[in-house]
C-alpha cells in the first residue's frame, strides 16, 4: 500500500490549487480524524488491526483535493478527487476520498462489532468540521442545507438522509470511545503543519 506522507499531501494540495480555506478545513478534518483514531486505539476491546494512521491522515488531508476545481458544481469533487488520487498512485486514499461525502460502504453491523475503517473515520470527521471549526452534526447539517440545499426539497431530503446515516455512525463510534461527541476536538492532538 502506497500512502503519501504529509509533505506529499501538501504538494498535491498545491499542485491542484487547493484554496487556503479548503486547506484549513482539510487540516482540521485530519486533526479530528487523528483524535478519533487515537481514541479507538486506546480501547483494548476494539478489534485489531485498526486503520493505518498514515492512511487516515492522508485521506483526511486529501478528501477535498478536487473541491476547488468543483466549486462551480460542474463536477463531483469526491469522484474527481478519487480519480486524482488514483492517478497519483494512491488507490487506498482514493477510496476514502470517493466515499467521504455519502459513505456508500456504510455497515451498521460491522460498526456494532467495533470495526471501523479509515473511510468511516474521515467521513465522520468531515461532517463535524464547518470550515475549520469543529461543530455538532446539527450545526453542520444546517450549514450544508443552506449552502447546498438550494431550497430544493429533493436535495434537502438527500442531505438529511445522509446526515441520519452519520448520526447512526456517531452512535456506533462513540459507544466504543471514552469521550462524548461534544468533547471531540477538545484534546491536544499533535498539530499537523500545513
Amino acid at each position: 500500500m502506497r500512502i503519501p506522507d504529509q509533505a506529499e499531501c501538501y504538494k498535491l494540495m498545491e499542485q491542484h490549487g487547493m484554496l487556503d480555506n479548503i486547506r484549513a478545513h482539510s487540516l482540521t478534518v485530519a486533526r479530528l480524524s487523528e483524535e478519533i483514531l487515537t481514541e479507538l486505539q486506546a480501547n483494548p476491546a476494539i478489534p485489531r488491526p485498526l486503520p493505518d494512521q498514515r492512511l487516515v491522515i492522508a485521506g483526511a488531508l486529501l478528501h477535498d483535493i478536487a473541491k476547488t476545481l468543483c466549486l462551480d458544481e460542474s463536477c463531483n469533487h469526491a469522484l474527481l478527487g478519487a480519480e486524482m488520487c488514483r492517478d497519483s498512485g494512491y488507490p487506498e486514499v482514493a477510496d476514502i476520498v470517493e466515499e467521504h461525502v455519502l459513505l456508500p460502504s456504510y455497515d451498521s453491523k460491522r460498526y456494532s462489532q467495533g470495526y471501523f475503517t479509515a473511510r468511516e473515520i474521515v467521513y465522520y470527521a468531515d461532517k463535524r468540521v464547518r470550515h475549520d471549526e469543529v461543530v455538532t452534526l446539527d450545526k453542520r447539517l444546517e450549514y450544508i442545507l443552506t449552502r447546498y440545499g438550494k431550497n430544493d426539497p429533493k436535495r434537502h431530503a438527500l442531505i438529511c438522509s445522509n446526515f441520519n446515516k452519520c448520526l447512526q455512525l456517531e452512535e456506533h463510534l462513540f459507544s466504543w470511545l471514552s469521550i462524548t461527541p461534544e468533547k471531540l476536538g477538545c484534546c491536544d492532538v499533535e498539530q499537523l503543519h500545513g
